[in-house]
């Protein structure tokens, strides 16, 4: 099963100019290879078979012979296979020359599709030479090749998997491009046959062109450019093979190359869908346009001759960008949370924001926003109060990191023990203290709070939560404990972020001391601390090995939220990012990644489903907090779902793997 997934190409030929004879043989040849390695669809650049440079060649009626002679021959090459070939030729219709796509299947031509702008400026001349795409009049016939066929802008080609649309070169540069039409007619990937040249600063916006045509499109978008061999008379083209997805770069060919190139990778048509699907501005568009005309064309199956396999990358941490990337994301989430909170404290004339002090990273996080939140408002940090509240499970180690942070930051700080009241409160309600269990555990947990909040009472100020995205989505939280607060300052951080958010600010926004408190609490283990120590004093209780490795909840998370995916999908691709993929170095957000065999996943996968169902009534009555990402779980926002919804489906999903 592919799960949606469809397997393009991208080509560029050596080519020599105006030798169809040679410039298809090149063009076999790849087609070849593309179809052993199962691709469904490969793209060519513009102008492929005669060559984009031919200048005034193009009047001469030996080569445009010579390119339908030369298209014959394609046609004959591929009776036998099943790849979907989308070449680039001058094409006459009637008295007209166009630049043309040729779609070529299983030996017959399925559509051409003609360019529509046609640059005539600085180094362009193709007015000189073509006709445009305007002059003809919706789809026409036309008869090429010993075939009669469907001829226009407006082509949709449906194979049994996905469908697609063409536009060439200059097309993309327009204001409104063709495929902007063709998306919201139901072309799910664009191809582009191309002949860019090199100029100082172009290529990088390019990148960006495409970039952003293949999001507004919500749209794959497989894009094929002039690379050696053309005539470097005036111009060179460096080849640019250049496969997106949804804004997303998959995969690229190496610039200035001297050799032939075949660029594969795999669009997720499973996932544009559901973007197109939860996007309503794309909805109503595509509504508006309603009555331009279509034609679809219907391609052969496409059946490679091996098993498929994903050959794309999968990021193993999709909330955690590399490079110079993190460093931004974390500045801007930072900001945000600022930003949000400072709001909160000046609507409210808040004295003071209150909030528990664990020496865990959820809490520094938001300490660290209130911090900066105050610098901001030009209030004394002193208007900070944290509130430490050791109980049976704290070790010398959160409690020691919890109390040097406040110092060095110089807020407020209290410390509250909550093991009197918790042994009172046992005894009232007759829990036995030597039974650990979830009543042992949430009657601390809700202990604290209400600390927090009459203590937030007493000194005029609100509570500031904690609780971060990833306990959200498993609902690892006590209801009515961390679970409330009066602004959750890290609703939507997912676990695997909010570590680097603490780095970043530790390298870069405090005091020596400061700085050493943070980078011990980011090496702390994850532990709610409920549970008393071992007999060396160390934490007894780490979260990952009750609920699992956060690693794992944050991929399933983000595939499930944010891409809609089902549980076997996810399953399919957490294969790839966490067992087939190698990593021979750290990847660049420098998070190691683990390594766990199909039970381990097939297991945590299996919790993360059944928790987050379960778990919806405590998502349902959340506190404000700031939206900082793509994904997030407010019952005001992003995620509304009954908190009575059956998860049988998706657990059966899973089981059936």
């Amino acid at each position: 099963m592919n799960y949606g997934f469809v397997k393009v190409a991208s080509a560029i030929p050596s080519l020599k100019v105006a030798d169809c004879s040679y410039n298809i043989q090149q063009i076999e040849s790849l087609i070849i290879q593309a179809e052993g390695k199962g691709v469904e669809i490969i793209c060519f650049p513009e102008l492929s078979i005669s060559s984009y440079t031919c200048g005034d060649l193009f009047a001469q009626q030996l080569l445009l012979e010579q390119c339908e002679e030369s298209l014959f021959k394609l046609m004959d090459f591929t009776r036998s296979l099943s790849i979907i070939s989308i070449v680039g030729m001058p094409v006459m219709v009637g008295g007209l020359l166009m630049n043309c796509a040729v779609v070529v299947q299983g030996g017959k031509v399925l559509g051409v599709v003609p360019k529509t702008y046609l640059p005539n400026y600085k180094e362009f001349y193709e007015q000189r030479w073509f006709a445009s795409a305007a002059t003809l009049q919706g789809t026409t016939n036309i008869y090429l090749c010993g075939q009669t066929v469907p001829m226009g802008t407006n082509l949709i080609f449906r194979t049994q998997k996905t469908s697609f649309g063409i536009e060439l070169c200059e097309d993309l540069w327009a204001p409104i491009p063709p495929s902007s039409m063709l998306a919201l007619k139901g072309a799910e990937i664009i191809f582009n046959l191309s002949a860019t040249n090199e100029l100082i600063c172009k290529h990088q916006y390019l990148l960006s062109l495409i970039s952003q045509q293949s999001s507004r499109c919500l749209a794959g978008y497989v894009y094929s450019s002039c690379g050696f061999g053309e005539s470097t008379q005036d111009v060179v083209f460096a080849g640019n093979a250049l496969i997106y997805e949804n804004g997303t770069l998959l995969a690229r060919s190496e610039r200035f190359s001297l050799q032939e190139q075949l660029v594969i990778s795999e669009i997720d048509t499973e996932k544009l869908l559901t973007e197109r699907r939860v996007n309503t501005s794309f909805t109503e568009n595509t509504r508006q346009i309603n009555a331009i005309d279509k034609t679809e064309i219907q391609c052969l199956t496409v059946n490679p001759a091996y098993e498929f396999e994903l050959t794309r990358w999968v990021n193993p941490h999709p909330f955690v960008p590399g490079g110079n990337a993190l460093t931004e994301r974390c500045e801007e989430i930072f900001a945000i949370q600022v930003e949000g909170l400072a709001k909160r404290i000046v609507h409210t004339n808040a004295k003071t924001a209150v909030l528990g002090i664990s020496g865990g990273l959820d809490s520094t996080l938001a300490l660290l926003v209130c911090v900066k939140t105050m610098d901001k408002l030009g209030r004394s940090r002193k208007d900070i109060v944290g509130v430490t509240m050791p109980g049976f499970g704290t070790t010398d180690r959160t409690y020691n990191n919890s109390l040097n942070l406040m110092r060095s930051l110089g807020i407020t700080m209290k410390e509250i023990s909550i093991k009197d009241a918790c042994i009172q409160h046992f005894k009232d309600i007759e829990h036995d203290m030597d039974v650990h269990d979830v009543t042992y555990e949430n009657g601390q947990a809700r202990e604290r709070t209400q600390i927090l909040m009459d203590v937030a009472n007493q000194m005029g100020g609100f509570v500031v939560g904690t609780g971060d995205l990833s306990e959200l989505a498993l609902g690892w939280a006590t209801y009515n404990a961390d679970h409330m607060s009066n602004y959750g300052v890290n609703c939507s951080i997912p676990k695997t972020l909010v570590k680097y958010l603490v780095k970043w600010v530790a390298m870069t926004s405090v005091d020596e001391e400061s700085k050493a408190t943070l980078l011990d609490i980011i090496d702390t283990p994850i532990s709610p601390e409920l549970i008393p120590a071992d007999e060396n004093g160390n934490i007894k209780q780490k979260t990952e090995d009750l609920v699992g490795p956060y690693e794992l909840h944050d991929f399933f998370l983000f595939n499930f939220l944010r891409n809609g995916f089902r549980p076997a999908k996810i399953f399919y691709l957490a294969e790839k990012a966490f067992i087939k993929q190698t990593y021979d170095e750290i990847p660049e957000n420098g998070m190691e990644v683990g390594s766990y065999d199909e039970d381990t996943i097939k297991k945590w996968l299996t919790t993360f489903c059944r928790r987050f169902f379960t778990q919806q009534f405590k998502r349902s009555c959340l506190p404000d907090g700031p939206k900082v990402g793509s994904v997030s779980l407010s019952p005001r926002g992003d995620w509304r779902m009954p908190s009575d919804a059956s998860s049988s489906d998706w657990l059966n999903d899973l089981s059936n793997e």
